[in-house]
């Protein structure tokens, strides 16, 4: 307890922004603090935790071993605090919030038309913040108080602090100009085959749920295009002889007057579990809260 007595509440949170942002001016403007008085702030923790908690290197700030162990600890202190001292009620339509989602551009398709309708009718003052990575990145950025919400794929099991909903179950097709099919508007495993294909994958490298498919068949397909994005994917196989085979909603916003054909692959692949995924931390909060639910409703009413 001697310790609290060298260090106040608004150091603990000046400490919070700068190891956040990395940045003294852009923690400064999170704390509506001039930069000096932020520099200031930074000196004092430093003498605080004998640690200079930011250090440059190439030109940039980076957090010190000390300051990286720190910034969980302390972003679950903050919040304790924050839960302790705020207001139990929560009024979307007069609450003013940043909510910071992680979900790939499959997800942004599939959750954000639905889910920013419903804000901008029922709760204007909310903002979201989306950002794209891995699934090891969304997980560590959950973890650490970075993001609020990951949505996305995720390995099995994950750390005992973050919990998980699964919003659906998803399920694979194949898609090709309708003209390059034939009649039946399908492929045998054959046809399949000998045609080139277009992957989807944040790295080359990646093995998926197609690629392990085609590894119980004993087969391999010729991969013509890889690339990161959903959203041009289904524009390259238009007028083409390309096969894309990916999550069905993927689809949902090229279906119309579209000259793609979907149809069933030809041997088995198995579904998919999309899931939402927040740290513990947030259980106790209620605007946290609010938007799980909303967004679980959501996706429950277009399934």
């Amino acid at each position: 307890m001697n310790n609290l007595r060298r260090i106040d509440l608004n150091l603990l949170v000046a400490l919070h922004a700068l190891l956040t942002e990395k940045h003294v001016s852009r923690a400064a403007r999170r704390l509506h603090k001039s930069q000096p008085a932020v520099s200031h702030a930074l000196a004092h923790l430093r003498t605080i935790f004998d640690d200079p908690l930011l250090v440059r290197r190439a030109g940039k700030l980076e957090l010190t071993s000390r300051a990286s162990e720190l910034l969980p600890a302390l972003t679950e202190a903050l919040h304790q605090v924050g839960t302790l001292l705020d207001q139990p009620a929560f009024d979307p339509a007069r609450t003013k919030r940043l909510f910071r989602l992680a979900m790939s551009d499959y997800g942004s398709r599939v959750i954000l038309p639905g889910l920013v309708k419903r804000l901008r009718s029922c709760a204007p003052g909310i903002d979201l913040q989306v950002t794209q990575g891995s699934r090891a990145s969304m997980l560590a950025g959950v973890h650490d108080g970075e993001i609020d919400l990951a949505f996305g794929v995720f390995p099995s099991p994950l750390a005992d602090e973050l919990r998980t909903r699964t919003l659906f179950i998803e399920h694979f097709v194949s898609a090709a100009d309708k003209h390059t099919l034939p009649r039946s508007g399908s492929l045998d495993k054959d046809e399949w085959l000998s045609r080139p294909h277009v992957l989807v994958a944040l790295q080359s490298n990646e093995a998926g749920e197609i690629e392990h498919a085609l590894q119980r068949e004993g087969v391999t397909r010729r991969i013509a295009m890889t690339l990161p994005h959903w959203g041009i994917a289904s524009s390259l196989v238009a007028n083409t002889d390309l096969i894309l085979t990916a999550a069905r909603r993927s689809f949902d916003l090229f279906l119309e007057d579209s000259p793609l054909q979907l149809f069933a692959p030809p041997f088995a692949i198995d579904p998919f579990a999309y899931e939402m995924v927040w740290h513990s931390r947030r259980e106790s909060d209620a605007g946290h809260n609010w938007l799980r639910q909303m967004i679980v409703e959501m996706l429950g009413e277009s399934a």
